[in-house]
């Protein structure tokens, strides 16, 4: 088992960096996880100190992205190319997208894969494990757990609303709206409701995220 920290407080961090105030602080040790997990990492225009030293042939355009957006595309064998010798050679410089990257996320929504070829993130996935200071912190992450095995078994049953299916989006929508499965008055036996409330919820997150 690894610890993961105190609960609540990666919350706030987590949301946090959801808003684009801060990145976060993973205890990752010597797991490289993320960047051998044939990740194409998305470069904003704040990362232009990384986008010198990629290389030419893994610097993509992202014509649908926002304006001055590319990516980093992984090598062959699915490792970042600017991981070298299994640490990262632009750390101090690296992508906004890596410092965000949080693998504990899924550990926290419950869900127990980032999904297929990314076996060292799921191995750590499985490892974490948080603590909580008060019944009120597993209160509040049994109802983000709650969140995303809602959006889970309803993603196909509810097709007019628009679920995310990927796990990572599965995970960040649940932590925009957990507050929905802490408030008593979501009725419980209306599934399309509980989905309204989220959606209302994660958009809540979203315009204030943009307002910063």
């Amino acid at each position: 088992m690894i610890d993961a920290g105190n609960f609540a407080q990666w919350l706030t961090a987590m949301l946090a960096s959801l808003r684009g105030e801060a990145g976060t602080q993973v205890p990752c040790g010597d797991c490289v996880g993320c960047c051998v997990s044939s990740y194409h990492i998305a470069l904003r225009p704040q990362d232009e100190h990384v986008v010198a030293r990629v290389p030419a042939e893994h610097l993509l355009s992202a014509p649908n992205a926002p304006l001055g957006y590319r990516y980093m595309a992984y090598r062959d064998d699915g490792t970042c190319p600017m991981l070298l010798e299994r640490r990262c050679s632009v750390y101090e410089h690296r992508p906004q997208t890596c410092r965000d990257y949080d693998c504990r996320v899924f550990t926290a929504a419950g869900i127990d894969s980032a999904g297929t070829g990314k076996r060292m993130i799921n191995e750590r996935i499985a490892a974490w494990r948080f603590s909580y200071a008060t019944e009120k912190d597993r209160e509040t992450h049994a109802a983000v757990q709650s969140a995303a095995r809602f959006i889970v078994t309803h993603a196909a049953r509810l097709p007019s609303v628009q679920f995310p299916t990927a796990p990572t989006g599965i995970a960040v929508l649940a932590l925009k709206s957990y507050t929905v499965f802490l408030d008593a008055t979501t009725p419980a036996d209306d599934p399309m409701q509980t989905a309204q409330a989220i959606i209302a919820a994660s958009r809540e997150f979203d315009a204030t995220a943009s307002r910063l």
